[in-house]
């Protein structure tokens, strides 16, 4: 009997197979192994057999059982983690669903919440706007940063809000910002113990008196101090009704709960007129209150002439725009002048009579009235010393003390005379004097000023002339030389007042023309060395340097012409030809100083370029020759014209009528008709010994003689002496 696990081998995969999880079949005592493969049966294919009921076969199926009780077990424990996973899926989808839905309900909240401010105002909504992102930024968590310790302002920190910004600070780190604020500001004043010195906010930069330094947490509105945290409301805030007066101040308070940020526009509706006050009453927002009809205002202007002809506007008319004839002040003169100064004095005297009636008024142009006579009332006498009334008619006489008034000498002075009307005299007192460069010294009249012969030798503001004044005090004037430096266009010389430092461009313009005179440029003196001749466009009147009459029309321009691009066309003297080329009279061509260097640190010159005359190039044009050999006509370049070999065997048959000329192409020179002299020619022109005029032709041997073997020239030379006719062997 084999073990059981020994016969689960074998019936694997070999029996009728079940679904996963299936029971076993009690009336055959068969178990199914994972995967759904029979065990416990016979050994055959997994068909039927009988049971076996040995006690190892039992202790077989009751393994299987286990086996099989922890399968179970392990998949509903992985059915359970899959619906626990998809579970907590669905639940975070919900969640992202519920945040978005809860985002979307804030901010419909916030847009009901702001709709009644922003309906038919038609205004401007910037503070409205600032409020939204303060209260969008207290909903979310971490939106608003501390910037002092750039941290997070958590719901449950004691917090302090900027009256200008509205920035939320930790309420310890503004203290610490304002402390050190104050000390960083004392060290800089020269007397901090005897002022207020005032802290910045960290943000916006508004100052605070030290009185305003937060020591204790306050909500936003200020009424609440230590706001206790409520999850249904704003953090840091009381939920009290802010009641804070808005702005700009209009009487009216804001009617939210207590919130960041600025106070939004005012709500309230006010039945309000237009602007020029015409329209009829129309209800609109506190905040927005000012409406224009867009009607003529008609105004009466200060001018009392004219009314305003601008559209329905707030504030003050503009000025009249307009000219009228208005009256001076004293209203003895007319003239033309602006609606919107009409106030204007004449130059006129007034000369209406005072009140004592004795007298005229010597005021100019003036308004109001004269007022009262000046000789009226108590009057002094010439000195100031007594003072009497007396008529303005009569004049008050010397009272004939000592006049002791201060002299014009400007020292300690003063006039010795009686009483007297008029100016006082010259101060005549003599007086020790130092002159004004403070060298010298001399009693000399008070009236009189002391001047020394000595000149200055100081240097004036040039620093190059001596001041050369007479007892100078030391304040010596500018230099009034010229300068006369040559300027830096080496053409003139500097006009001004001798100075320090560079002198000024030259004044001076000066014309460069271009090469006909016809266009010119106006340049600073100086510069038309280094300025190109402007543009021209008159036809270039250089006349041609080459043997053509005229050139090619081109513009006015610097420098040589461009070469002549006209075809040369001048006969060549070898070829009745004419030279097609371009003209080549004068062509640019490189030259090059070829000099020893004398030494490593010389470097080699430039090569230059000069205009020379080039000959003209051999003529190319096409000829039908013969070679020499008449073998063939071909077309050869003109300047190639003498006879040519066109490289093929001579090929004429010698003398001995049984062999040709194996030489190359070459000249044949028959004087007669007869063969055999042009044969003879041949033959002897292959041993290199020329045919003499009417030799005659000796019989060919060449036949009864047997094959010779190759011999050298000499050995040539002497058989063609006897036997001229043939040197080809057989």
């Amino acid at each position: 009997m084999e073990p059981a696990w020994r016969q689960q081998g074998r019936g694997r995969g070999r029996g009728q197979g079940q679904g996963p999880g299936a029971q076993p079949q009690k009336e055959s005592m068969r178990t199914q192994a994972p995967g759904g493969v029979w065990s416990g049966g016979g050994r055959g294919r997994g068909g039927g057999g009988d049971t076996n009921t040995d006690p190892q076969s039992a202790q077989g199926v009751s393994s299987q059982s286990k086996f099989d009780e922890v399968r179970r077990s392990n998949q509903e424990a992985a059915q359970r983690l899959v619906k626990s996973q998809c579970s907590s899926s669905s639940s975070d989808e919900d969640d992202e669903e519920e945040t978005q839905a809860k985002d979307g309900q804030r901010g419909k909240i916030l847009a009901s919440t702001f709709t009644t401010y922003t309906d038919q105002t038609g205004g401007d909504v910037s503070d409205l706007q600032r409020t939204r992102q303060y209260l969008s930024d207290a909903f979310q968590s971490g939106a608003l940063t501390c910037l002092v310790c750039i941290a997070s302002v958590r719901r449950t920190q004691a917090v302090w809000s900027c009256s200008g910004c509205f920035s939320l600070f930790h309420v310890p780190c503004i203290q610490k910002w304002a402390t050190d604020s104050v000390l960083l500001h004392s060290l800089t004043q020269e007397d901090p113990a005897s002022q207020d010195l005032p802290w910045p906010c960290p943000k916006c930069r508004q100052e605070y008196p030290p009185s305003q330094t937060p020591n204790r947490y306050v909500c936003y509105c200020g009424k609440v101090q230590d706001p206790p945290p409520d999850p249904w409301l704003l953090p840091h805030s009381c939920g009290q009704v802010c009641d804070r007066a808005l702005k700009p101040s209009c009487g009216h308070r804001c009617l939210l709960l207590c919130h960041p940020g600025p106070c939004p526009p005012c709500p309230k509706m006010l039945s309000v007129s237009c602007m020029c006050t015409k329209a009829t009453p129309l209800p609109r927002r506190c905040s927005n209150k000012a409406w224009s009809c867009q009607q003529r205002c008609d105004k009466i202007l200060p001018c009392r002439q004219h009314t305003c002809t601008s559209l329905c506007h707030s504030g003050e008319c503009q000025p009249c725009p307009r000219t009228s004839v208005q009256r001076c002040v004293c209203g003895r003169e007319e003239t033309q002048t602006q609606c919107a100064s009409p106030v204007w004095y004449c130059q006129q005297v007034c000369g209406s009579p005072l009140s004592c009636g004795h007298h005229l008024c010597e005021r100019a142009c003036h308004q109001g009235p004269c007022g009262a006579c000046p000789r009226s009332g108590a009057r002094s006498c010439p000195c100031g010393k007594t003072k009497c009334s007396l008529p303005c008619t009569e004049d008050v006489a010397p009272c004939g003390d000592t006049c002791d008034r201060q002299l014009d000498c400007g020292g300690s002075h003063t006039c010795s005379l009686r009483c007297h009307r008029g100016p006082c005299e010259t101060c005549r007192q003599e007086v020790e004097k130092q002159c004004r460069c403070g060298r010298y010294t001399r009693v000399m009249p008070c009236h009189k000023e002391y001047i020394c012969d000595t000149k200055c030798q100081n240097t004036r503001s040039c620093q190059k002339h001596q001041c050369r004044r007479r007892c100078c005090p030391g304040n010596c004037p500018p230099c009034d030389q010229k300068c006369g430096r040559t300027l830096g266009c080496r053409n003139h010389k500097c006009p001004s007042v001798c100075h320090q430092g560079s002198c000024y461009p030259c004044p001076e313009g000066v014309e460069v023309r271009c090469v006909c005179g016809v266009s010119c440029v106006t340049v600073p003196c100086g510069r038309e060395r280094n300025t190109k001749p402007p543009r021209c466009r008159e036809i270039c009147r250089t006349p041609p340097d080459c043997h053509h009459p005229s050139r090619e029309q081109h513009r006015c321009h610097p420098g040589p012409c461009p070469p002549c691009r006209l075809a040369c066309l001048l006969p060549r003297p070898s070829c009745p030809h004419p030279c097609p080329q371009p003209c080549h009279d004068k062509v640019l061509v490189k030259t090059q100083d070829r000099a020893q260097l004398a030494g490593p640190w010389e470097q080699p010159s430039q090569p230059e370029f000069v205009r020379k005359a080039v000959p003209c190039p051999p003529c190319i044009i096409p000829i039908p020759r013969a070679c020499r050999g008449k073998h063939e006509v071909t077309p050869v370049p003109c300047h190639q014209r003498g006879a040519f070999s066109c490289q093929r065997p001579c090929g004429r048959t010698l003398t001995c009528s049984n062999h040709s000329c194996t030489r190359e192409c070459h000249v044949v020179k028959a004087t007669t008709s007869n063969w055999q002299d042009r044969s003879v020619r041949c033959v002897r022109r292959a041993v290199g010994l020329p045919a003499p005029p009417g030799a005659p032709t000796p019989a060919c041997c060449h036949a009864t003689r047997g094959p010779a073997p190759p011999a050298s020239k000499a050995t040539v030379s002497a058989a063609t002496a006897t036997s001229p006719c043939c040197t080809s062997p057989v």
